[in-house]
């Protein structure tokens, strides 16, 4: 089974071969995406072992959605040892997230 990841948004996207799920998960992403992808897995007879593959949209988008959701596609094509693609089609060993502007980083107050 192909999975599509996007947590580019407040707006989750997986897509589960060619069904595609929607969730609202925003600043719950970190706790609850792998339970989100996991549910969409049991709802379709399915559990971790029948991902065969793993596309994320690396970007652009929301700094810290690009960043957990990046670390989770990761994880779990280092685990399950399957195949990782980003956005654009290209296999890569790991997802760098592509972010539409530098990182703003506030000076230290002392």
């Amino acid at each position: 089974m192909k999975l599509y990841l996007d947590t580019s948004t407040s707006m989750t996207i997986l897509k589960l071969d060619e069904k595609e799920y929607k969730e609202e998960l925003g600043r719950n992403l970190a706790e609850k995406l792998h339970v989100f992808i996991h549910e969409k897995l049991v709802e379709n007879g399915k559990d971790w072992n029948d991902i065969s593959e793993i596309t994320f949209m690396s970007g652009p988008g929301s700094f810290t959605g690009l960043r957990i959701g990046a670390a989770v596609v990761n994880a779990l094509a280092s685990e399950l040892e399957i195949p990782l693609y980003n956005h654009h089609g290209e296999k890569v060993p790991l997802i760098l997230p592509e972010y539409d502007r530098p990182a703003n980083i506030s000076s230290p107050k002392k």
